[in-house]
């Protein structure tokens, strides 16, 4: 049996600067990291791998991020599911979302702030699988 040394984490978000920044703080503080910039992509990540946690942005490109969720609940209902945004959205989009997801941030998500929710989620995920 494989043991995974690292929680993995898949990063979708249209925005380069941001999937950059992300990225590089999420892997400073131990996170394998993928990213995607479309829903088509994240889609073909999730399908190819699991992941422990997925941050996700309501607006991309080709979709709105909350059609990504039924997905990622249905290939893993543990994952992690942090919705992000930084569109004034409809309170339709932003109640599905904290319906759907795990916790709903607005951007711009202070890197402290995604440390802790990230641990605080992670951490109520392996006591579910204990």
């Amino acid at each position: 049996m494989l043991v995974k040394s690292k929680c993995s984490m898949l990063v979708i978000d249209d925005d380069l600067a941001i999937l950059k920044s992300f990225k590089r703080i999420l892997e400073r503080n131990g996170y394998e990291v993928a990213t995607a910039q479309t829903g088509k992509e994240a889609k073909a990540k999730l399908e190819k791998q699991g992941y422990d946690a997925t941050l996700v942005d309501l607006k991309l490109p080709d979709m709105n991020g909350l059609d990504l969720l039924p997905g990622m609940e249905e290939k893993d209902p543990q994952m992690v599911k942090i919705v992000i945004t930084g569109a004034a959205r409809s309170d339709d989009d932003c109640q599905t979302a904290k319906r759907r997801a795990d916790i709903f941030l607005a951007k711009p998500v202070q890197p402290e702030t995604l440390l802790n929710v990230l641990k605080v989620k992670l951490k109520e995920r392996k006591v579910k699988n204990v």
